[in-house]
This record gives structure tokens, sequence and C-alpha cells, in this order.
């Protein structure tokens, strides 16, 4: 280069500028990755149940074959987690799950919370009080009709009605 040519600045420049965008690319391919990975974890459906109940493992099952993705612990003490989850005595079920920061009570069917997790509205979560029969995990019977209670600081609401897995009405 000849003093006072400035054709090698920028040349310098421009491969400088190439290479920013090179890793800033490189920078908004890896932040994807790890945001669906996030969002992926996120999705999780933490099921706490108890180790010996049958129809806990039923419902797992039913929403894996859903296609959700479960992970099932077992708990010793699940009246506990449920105060520190903040789900009402009064809604309290068979077994606990936690997904995208909602709470799941009971025999919730994966039609119900694949529609919590699509509309995420404001609230705590979802329970099925009691053991309805013909609910998922509690297949076998008459199926009865029951309600998807939608709960929160707010009050609670229906927000699905079923027999069996199907939902009515």
């Amino acid at each position: 280069m000849i003093p006072g040519d400035h054709a090698g600045s920028a040349e310098k420049d421009a491969h400088r500028f190439a290479r920013r965008s090179v890793l800033g690319l490189v920078a908004v391919a890896t932040l994807g990755v790890v945001t669906r990975a996030a969002l992926a974890a996120e999705r999780v459906i933490k099921v706490h149940k108890d180790p010996n109940c049958g129809c806990c493992s039923g419902w797992v099952q039913h929403l894996r074959n859903a296609g959700l993705t479960v992970e099932a612990e077992d708990a010793s003490d699940l009246p506990s987690v449920r105060r520190r989850l903040g789900v009402p005595p009064d809604l309290a079920a068979c077994h606990t799950a936690e997904v995208s920061g909602y709470i799941l009570e009971g025999h919730v069917p994966a039609a119900a919370v694949q529609r919590l997790l699509a509309e995420r509205p404001k609230a705590t979560g979802l329970a099925v009080p009691g053991m309805p029969i013909g609910s998922p995990g509690m297949e076998g019977g008459d199926p009865q009709p029951y309600t998807v209670v939608l709960f929160g600081p707010a009050g609670r609401t229906p927000f699905m009605r079923f027999v069996g897995k199907e939902a009515i009405g």
C-alpha cells in the first residue's frame, strides 16, 4: 500500500464488517437454539404423584399419548406440594403437576392442558376435583360428566366439561 492510499483501509473495514456480520449471525442462531430449548423445557409437565397409585400412572400415560412431554416424580408428601404450589384444599385430587407456570390438579384431560397452554389465561391453573369415573387415568365403569375448573386469584370458573376423555358443550 502506498502511504496516504486509503484503499487498504477500506478493505480492512470491509473485512471487519464481514467478520462482525458473521459473528452476529452465529449469535442470533445460537440464541434461537437456546430459546427453543428453553421453551421446550418450559413445556415439560412435571407430575408429583404417589408412587403406589395406578391412576396417577394412567394419567401420565394419557398425557404422553396426547404428545405431551411428562416427567413423573414420586412424592411422599403431596399435601405439602399442593400447599407450596397454592392448590386450594377443596380442589385437591390425586396428583399435582406443573407446566409453563401453571398448576394442574387431578385428572385434567390433555385437551384441557393443550387449550390452557395455547390460550395462556391469567390463572394459577386447572383442577378436576375428586376422581371422576372415566376421566383420564380413571377409566372403567360408566363415565361421569365432570368439569375442569380454572382457578386463581380472581376466583374460579368452569374451563371445559367432559364425559370420560371427550369434551362436551
